[in-house]
């Protein structure tokens, strides 16, 4: 197999070797630059700086050009969960709702919280032949947190809207390394904090398919001055909501959009094709080093996830090494993003034993 270098250059010189992103990614240095610079002005002008909007507004282009919506088609905010609650919010009572089985909380529980829905599952793998007449929502992730599975994106997608169902796609583990079709789908949301390195307190909502395009906007009960049309003109009383996906921002964490802004740019002058080549070389590298081994992965085929039943006692002695990984359950879950290289893999796999024979 071809080695692999890091992606990136001097933007990464980490002491550990850290194959952990499917939790939290690396700050890439020119990110840390960008906070440490807003944290000192903040002492002349305040934590919401000289100017509070710029950096919000780069990142959320930005994030827009990388899953291929126009930026008046992005909303950002904190997190997963309350994007997941508005989209939940705007169900009628009654509602039918599609999840697979075991998908993360943050995406599954807000509509879990509205006892007047119901909340229906099915395996991954079933999902699109689960829709049915009666469903109003499709609520998935583009790839499993817990092991790396990817989701049929055209099969979802195609099934909700045959039967009129709206989709929603969490794609926290996949932005970033993973080509998304975000104008495929109503609802795409991404918790940046993870591939696309950026620092927590990062989350962007896109809105895909008619929304806001001939069909009305969803209300937005939790939006605040900043969703206002003219925002300096939204401080006191009711707003106007902005005419675009605006109207949804929360008022957000401004070091951590600062960080965002430099992370995305690096994301985009490396290109999301060419990190998802090297993010899955480096994952099939590694299957194939513990087929070597007699192990099987969970079968997630062209994922940089790959989750390994019956490694979780390596867990300490790899921690230990200064290998930072993650156990999920039950699963030994490596992921590999673009500061990973060929050595990485040999390493771990170094330290999980030889080959048989060796």
């Amino acid at each position: 197999m071809q080695r692999r270098a890091p992606l990136g250059g001097a933007e990464f010189a980490p002491e550990t070797t850290f194959l952990n992103s499917a939790s939290s990614g690396l700050l890439p240095a020119r990110s840390a630059a960008a906070l440490r610079a807003a944290l000192d002005e903040s002492a002349s002008y305040g934590t919401m700086g000289r100017d509070y909007f710029g950096a919000a507004t780069a990142s959320r282009a930005a994030f827009a050009r990388l899953v291929g919506v126009p930026a008046e088609r992005v909303a950002v905010g904190s997190s997963v969960a309350v994007q997941s609650g508005f989209v939940a919010g705007s169900l009628p009572a009654g509602a039918e709702v599609l999840v697979p089985e075991g998908d993360f909380s943050s995406l599954v529980n807000p509509f879990a919280a509205r006892p007047d829905l119901t909340l229906r599952t099915a395996p991954l793998e079933a999902l699109a032949d689960a829709v049915r007449p009666g469903t109003a929502l499709v609520a998935f992730s583009a790839v499993q947190s817990v092991d790396g599975r990817i989701a049929d994106l055209a099969a979802i997608r195609d099934a909700a809207r045959a039967h009129g169902a709206r989709t929603y796609l969490d794609a926290t583990q996949a932005a970033g390394w993973l080509p998304l079709p975000a104008a495929d789908f109503d609802f795409v949301v991404a918790g940046a904090f993870k591939w696309l390195l950026c620092p927590r307190g990062t989350t962007f909502m896109a809105f895909g398919g008619e929304l806001g395009a001939g069909t009305p906007w969803p209300a937005a009960p939790h939006a605040g001055w900043v969703a206002g049309e003219d925002p300096g003109a939204s401080n006191y009383g009711p707003i106007r909501p902005a005419a675009t996906a605006r109207r949804f921002d929360e008022p957000h964490a401004h070091y951590s959009y600062v960080g965002a802004e430099r992370s995305l740019a690096l994301i985009e002058e490396l290109g999301v094709d060419a990190v998802h080549a090297h993010n899955t070389a480096l994952a099939a590298h590694y299957r194939a080093g513990l087929a070597e081994r007699g192990l099987a992965p969970v079968p997630a085929p062209g994922s940089a996830i790959v989750s390994t039943p019956g490694l979780t006692d390596a867990e300490q002695r790899l921690t230990e090494a200064g290998v930072r990984i993650a156990v999920r359950g039950g699963l030994l879950r490596a992921s590999f993003h673009l500061y990973n290289s060929t050595d990485d893999v040999e390493r771990l796999l170094s330290l999980l034993g030889p080959r048989p024979g060796r």
